[in-house]
């Protein structure tokens, strides 16, 4: 460069930098005038990560695993391959030699110590199967772990050391005092590399991943990979706010998008593993489903909230009419139930045989009833003992309803059996009087003539639920109202879903006898002004779920 040219460069130089300090003066100024202090991060983690790293283990597990006698012979090289030897004695080693041996399985994952004693927490993802689990602390020292007990629906497990000294422990703060942007720690063994440290921010809360019932996962742009699993996701003040559990990424390495289970729903359970070495959850006893907008408009809701009871479980906590089929849950115990998956979480963490308020919306009004919970594990007797054999556990059972989203509900949440449509039973033999004649049949068995003509709603051809239709849509004899006979393509009630064999149940928390209680219902609620027309909706085999039609 030339000397001439040199003052030049040097000028660009100064007036750039001055450009970038007016620049981020004026971010400064920006950030200042709207309250926001500017600020660059945490200078350091070094200090906090020092006093925190002994405390953070690498579990290592093994699994023996019978190899399949069907599964062929082993790969092998070419003839004349220089590497034949190397493939024949890897794959004995693995079949011990012999073809429908076993060999071991082995897996990588974190940790962290909960208790001077011998206490570590990681994931049952982590653990699971496991025939032999070994812990690998930071001095290099290995001790074998016993495992306490672990929790399927929330992926966490609790192990016991006997460490011959006290060991390094971290405890639990509290995650719903965290924020969006508050920065966090992780520390954990991400492919086998022991004691890792990285660093980033709590970007996003409450994330429903579809791992479990009780999804409500801390999201960190803090790098978390594989063997970062069951590590703990650390405050500033090295407190547990989360447990590092899953991550989104198509290559299998961190993009910056990874969930951690809060300390609020981890604490909990951790201490419920520690004490009995199982999970004693809070049981309501109810199917529940989504509120959507057509549904709060056919309640009369002033938005889309709540979670909509679809059936009540025989024999559970509120199979004594505290709650009702179609009642909305607002609120739960004091806590506000914002959407339906809030419900079985909140539900889940309250005691087993406490009484609690729950605000409902019923017929219009909000009520407030009182419900003692039951154990959500000694749901499984309530199926054992119901009427048609069917599973009836759970502590809620979401029904996919108008959700195509949701997932199956888990096996060991409630089913509906075909004779419970709630709390009022409503099958032909418990309506006593009204049975005869009202749009079913007369006493000699002939059918009603007003109720044999079809009608025609809402695009839905509706007939009576006589023993030959039964036949003809495999209906089961506990279910009873009006059935669906042909469905209009492209009307509203198809594109609810709404199918040959359907039985209306209800319309508008009403039951139906006949079609022409259908039709006079509907167009009472067109007279009211209504929109839409909520219906109780039981399929050929009985499950139950609510739909709201639009009647425009």
């Amino acid at each position: 460069m030339a000397p001439t040219t040199r003052p030049t460069f040097r000028r660009s130089l100064a007036l750039l930098a001055g450009a970038a300090l007016l620049a981020n003066i004026g971010l400064a100024g920006t950030a200042a005038a709207q309250g926001v202090p500017p600020t660059n991060g945490p200078a350091s983690v070094a200090d906090l990560a020092e006093g925190l790293l002994d405390a953070v283990v690498n579990i290592s597990t093994s699994q023996n695993v019978k190899d399949d006698e069907g599964a062929g012979p082993a790969p092998r090289a070419p003839d004349g391959s220089p590497f034949q030897e190397f493939f024949n004695d890897f794959f004995n080693k693995q079949q011990g030699g012999k073809g429908g041996g076993n060999h071991n399985v082995s897996s990588l994952g974190s940790g962290f110590v909960i208790d001077p004693a011998g206490y570590i927490v990681t994931n049952n993802h982590v653990i699971e199967g496991a025939d032999d689990i070994e812990v690998n602390f930071a001095n290099g020292s290995k001790l074998k772990a016993k495992l306490i007990g672990t929790d399927t629906k929330t992926d966490l497990s609790v192990l016991k050391v006997e460490p011959k000294t006290p060991l390094k422990a971290v405890k639990f703060g509290d995650s719903s005092g965290m924020r969006i942007g508050d920065w966090v720690m992780a520390i954990g063994n991400p492919f086998g590399f022991g004691g890792s440290v990285t660093v980033g921010i709590i970007s996003g809360r409450g994330r429903n991943i579809n791992a479990g019932p009780y999804d409500n996962f801390i999201q960190t742009d803090a790098a978390i990979n594989k063997g970062n699993s069951g590590g703990p996701l650390f405050n500033m003040k090295g407190e547990v706010i989360g447990i590092n559990t899953a991550i989104i990424s198509p290559s299998g390495g961190s993009i910056g998008i990874g969930f951690s289970v809060p300390s609020e729903l981890a604490s909990g359970v951790v201490a419920q593993l520690r004490e009995y070495g199982e999970t004693r959850r809070g049981w309501l006893g109810v199917r529940i489903q989504p509120v959507t907008d057509d549904v709060a408009d056919s309640l009369g809701l002033d938005a889309a909230k709540g979670a909509l009871v679809a059936g009540v479980i025989k024999g559970g906590p509120v199979d004594n009419g505290s709650i009702k089929a179609g009642d909305v849950i607002l609120k739960f115990d004091g806590k506000a139930v914002n959407e339906m998956r809030d419900l079985p979480r909140v539900v889940a963490e309250s005691p087993v045989g406490k009484e609690v308020d729950v605000v409902v919306l019923r017929d219009g009004k909000e009520q407030t009833v009182k419900v003692t919970l039951g154990r959500l594990e000694d749901s499984d007797q309530a199926a054992a003992n119901s009427d048609d054999g069917s599973q009836n556990g759970g502590v809620i059972n979401p029904d996919p309803g108008e959700n195509d989203d949701m997932d199956e509900p888990d096996s060991d949440q409630a089913q509906p059996s075909p004779d419970n449509k709630g709390t009022e039973n409503k099958t032909p033999e418990n309506k006593g009087p009204e049975n005869k004649g009202q749009g079913q049949t007369d006493q000699q068995g002939q059918v009603a003539p007003d109720a044999a003509t079809p009608k025609n709603v809402l695009g839905l051809s509706l007939s009576l639920l006589n023993p030959d239709i039964r036949k003809t849509f495999n209906i089961a004899e506990s279910v009873d109202g009006v059935v669906v006979t042909e469905v209009t393509p492209g009307s509203a009630a198809a594109e609810k879903g709404l199918k040959p064999g359907d039985v209306i149940v209800e319309v508008a928390q009403e039951f139906m006898k006949s079609p022409d209680a259908v039709a006079a219902k509907v167009q009472s609620l067109k007279q009211e002004g209504r929109r839409n027309a909520q219906m109780m909706i039981a399929a050929a085999n009985g499950d139950l779920r609510f739909i709201a039609v639009p009647m425009e």
